[in-house]
């Protein structure tokens, strides 16, 4: 690829090995020796021309820095901060190839093999609060580095134990990775103090952090556990190996699995009560990998349950226009997105809004997240028969007025909802679609008769969630005015931006960012939208129709969010695509 790092032939490759021999620090035939090495091995130039000892780590550093445009660093005379290495995790440094150095003010200086690979600078940048500086550094002086200063066990089990008190290394038994594990034994192990007390550290320090979901993960040689934390995950700590099972077993216990069942996915849920009386559910989910059990958790916070449809993130008109469809007596109304956008929420705001005495409401879930008062939730079980199409069989003789499936996969549950939403009953559900348009292709290409989806479906509302900047670190930010409108915005408009960025604080832990918020894509199914679909029209056609309707597509959406200072650019071109 022709990129601006030294990897793979052609580009700044030719430009480096001509700049060498040009320099006559190689002659031609070393430089084709070590260009056929590549070819053969891959990876950079630089690091087989140092391999094959044709360039001292000296040289090939000074000429990284000219080819680059920035300092070179010799690291092996250079001592890191452990405070400074902490700001970088392991795998981000092994995966970029690169290593923080030292920071200053609102600064990190960070040695890179490629100081002009931006997505490396940008995700640094992303999980440290700071602005980098990039020098230069030989493959071979960073990879040594990463090996001296990160060290992923005695360390990591020193700060565990700050974190949770006295920790006798001898409390704990190893078990055995063998088939023939005593699992009397191994559910021993797992009530033992420390063990009991690291699981609840991890569970109440996601709650208190404001995770959505924890991951607890095992590797052939480290184990780790990470938080999802306004749609990103961080790492938080690596418990030591031997504490695998352990972990896993008491998890499983906790969510009244079977500890002795490991080669198959289990499902369960944890329902906590904190110090101050609040209740916290947990989904699990254990799936079996090569090196042990991964154990998902989500948090589901019902304290948190945000069903006030006015502050998901809607515009005043876009949530006219759902409200207005929602309310009607029949039809279908979609919400659209990929998993973790916020569709499940925006559905339960619809139901809450919708849950008077005089409506029946029954719900097929899978699972069900959260309990509302009033309204009949049920809990998809496949393994019996209880699918969404035999709930809403069901739900249709148990005169309805508002119907709620998880989410339509097939032909049949399509078919079925599409019914009744035809025979005087109002059917909420979602769809996995990039955008609202191709939902109607989406059901279209189901097997569903395009006259059936005209008459059936009122709206589709297709969205995503993006990060809000930080309350508390906010401050503004130069950004010219033609990105925003290479971005879409009106020129106009752009002129008069004051864009906002979170400088990075302990309150959003360094990212600049505090919770979420949702951008919308309303589209009403006008009779404009029906004589098209009737007509066979694609999904970019019915997009035009639907902008020319008045339609605010989600970079819009976003771009009005950007206006009012409570997103930025990034988070903009990270979750939508170009009009």
């Amino acid at each position: 690829m022709a990129n601006s790092n030294d990897g793979g032939g052609g580009g700044s490759t030719d430009r480096l090995g001509e700049l060498l021999v040009q320099e006559d620090l190689i002659s031609p035939n070393q430089l084709e020796t070590a260009l056929a090495e590549q070819k053969v091995s891959g990876g950079r130039l630089s690091y087989h021309l140092s391999r094959l000892g044709y360039l001292e780590e000296s040289e090939l550093a000074d000429i990284l820095s000219r080819q680059y445009g920035v300092p070179s660093i010799n690291l092996s005379e250079f001592t890191i901060d452990p405070e400074v290495i902490k700001l970088v995790p392991q795998d981000i440094a092994e995966k970029y190839k690169l290593i923080p150095i030292s920071r200053a003010d609102n600064s990190l200086i960070v040695a890179m093999v490629d100081p002009s690979n931006i997505l490396a600078i940008d995700d640094i940048k992303f999980l440290t609060g700071y602005s980098v500086e990039a020098v230069v550094a030989t493959e071979d002086s960073i990879m040594n580095s990463i090996e001296k200063y990160y060290d992923t066990t005695e360390a990591n089990l020193e700060d565990i134990e700050d974190m949770f008190g006295e920790f006798e290394d001898d409390d704990i038994e190893v078990i055995s990775a063998e088939e023939d594990v005593n699992y009397a034994e191994l559910e021993q192990a797992s009530e033992d103090a420390p063990v009991v007390k690291l699981v609840n550290l991890i569970l109440t320090d996601a709650i208190k952090k404001g995770a959505s979901d924890i991951h607890v993960e095992p590797y052939e040689k480290s184990f780790r556990v990470r938080y999802r934390i306004d749609g990103v995950l961080h790492k938080v700590m690596d418990p030591p190996r031997k504490l695998q099972n352990a972990i896993t077993s008491r998890l499983k216990i906790m969510s009244e699995l079977d500890i002795a069942e490991r080669r198959l996915p289990q499902d369960g849920r944890i329902r906590l009560k904190t110090g101050k009386g609040k209740e916290m559910d947990f989904r699990v989910s254990c799936l079996p990998t090569v090196n042990g059990e991964k154990v998902v958790l989500r948090l589901l916070d019902k304290d948190n349950l945000q069903l006030d449809m006015t502050k998901l993130g809607f515009e005043e008109q876009p949530l006219k226009l759902f409200k207005d469809a929602i309310h009607k007596p029949f039809g279908m109304v979609l919400v659209t997105g990929p998993t973790g956008s916020g569709k499940t929420t925006t559905l339960y705001s619809a139901l809450q809004e919708l849950n008077q005495i005089t409506e029946n409401i029954s719900t097929a879930e899978d699972p069900v997240e959260y309990t509302l008062k009033g309204i009949n939730q049920v809990q998809m079980h496949d393994s019996i028969g209880l699918n969404f199409a035999a709930a809403l069989r069901s739900f249709l003789r148990q005169d309805p007025d508002v119907v709620m499936v998880g989410e339509i996969r097939d032909f049949e549950t399509a078919e079925i909802a599409v019914k009744a939403a035809l025979t005087g009953h109002m059917v909420l559900s979602t769809l996995h679609t990039n955008d609202a348009p191709s939902t109607v292709t989406r059901l279209l290409n189901m097997g569903i008769e395009p006259f059936l989806v005209t008459a059936s479906l009122q709206l589709i509302a297709a969205q995503r969630l993006v990060r809000k900047i930080c309350d508390n670190c906010k401050e503004p930010i130069d950004i010219s005015p033609q990105v925003l409108v290479d971005l879409g915005m009106n020129e106009e408009v752009a002129q008069s931006v004051k864009a906002m960025h979170g400088a990075g604080c302990a309150k959003c832990s360094k990212t600049g960012y505090k919770g979420r918020i949702a951008l919308y894509e309303v589209m009403p199914i006008y009779e404009e939208i029906k004589e098209f679909v009737l007509n066979g029209a694609s999904t970019a056609e019915l997009k035009r129709e639907s902008i020319r309707l008045g339609m605010k597509t989600m970079r819009q959406a976003g771009l009005s969010k950007l206006e009012e200072g409570m997103t930025t650019v990034d988070e903009i071109v990270r979750v939508t695509a170009a009009d």
